[in-house]
């Protein structure tokens, strides 16, 4: 099974950054989308950001459009998500998952199994 460690979360300002990192233990990292998800306290997690291995193509939650980017690091085996003038509603613990080579941000066709550990993101002025 695939190991996924995601870190850099943390206290954060509105209208501040910060930057999100996902480690992949998978030799075929290369060939595969990942995708970064959130979850809210009460709330159901959502599909943020997704990034194709085969062409890097980018997709975005029209929440987070304009002010999140996904990029990752072949070579780090690592997927990022740096997050720039964060909002209240960007609080959550943000989880990243792979499925398979297509981006696909429906939570629901992932499994259980699919995440990391997650990284909590407060924002508080």
């Amino acid at each position: 099974q695939e190991r996924l460690v995601e870190s850099g979360g943390g206290l954060v300002q509105p209208g501040g950054s910060l930057r999100l990192s996902c480690k992949s233990s998978a030799i075929t990292f290369d060939y595969m989308a990942y995708a970064w998800f959130r979850q809210a306290p009460g709330k159901e997690r959502e599909g943020v950001s997704c990034i194709t291995g085969t062409d890097g193509r980018t997709y975005y939650a029209d929440s987070v459009k304009g002010r999140f980017t996904i990029s990752r690091d072949n070579d780090k085996n690592t997927v990022y998500l740096q997050m720039n003038s964060v909002i209240f509603e960007d609080a959550a613990v943000y989880y990243c998952a792979t499925p398979g080579p297509i981006c696909d941000l429906d939570v629901s066709h992932y499994q259980p199994e699919s995440w990391g550990q997650g990284t909590q993101v407060t924002v508080s002025s």
